[in-house]
């Protein structure tokens, strides 16, 4: 049987989602607004992705996927179901994400100190 989490909005649970919610909402705030993605992590979590309307981009990694769930409700911003069309097309990346692909492909470059 799957281990679920009740979401009652007390106790630490429930701070921890303030928290993550007021973190989403500052997020939001700073970038003229903001959407995002929850994907499962499995038993480390969840991971919300978080993209501006500037096109900024950061993550929050939450203890389970209803209270990534719960602070994604209270914050008010748009969830989407998946990291793709319109919504990936709102990523800015700069040189330090191109590098950092880069150096993970064969030939590319290195992102190890030298």
């Amino acid at each position: 049987m799957a281990d679920t989490q009740q979401v009652d909005g007390g106790g630490k649970s429930g701070r921890r989602v303030g928290r993550l919610a007021s973190q989403i909402s500052s997020f939001a705030q700073a970038h003229g607004g903001a959407e995002g993605q929850i994907a499962y992590l499995g038993q480390m979590g969840a991971r919300i992705v978080l993209v501006g309307e500037d096109g900024e981009w950061g993550d929050l990694v939450a203890p389970s996927y209803a209270l990534a769930e719960e602070a994604v409700k209270r914050s008010g911003i748009t969830l989407h179901e998946d990291f793709d069309g319109e919504f990936a097309n709102k990523v800015r990346t700069g040189p330090y994400e191109w590098t950092r692909m880069a150096g993970i492909q064969v030939g590319g470059p290195s992102n190890k100190p030298d």
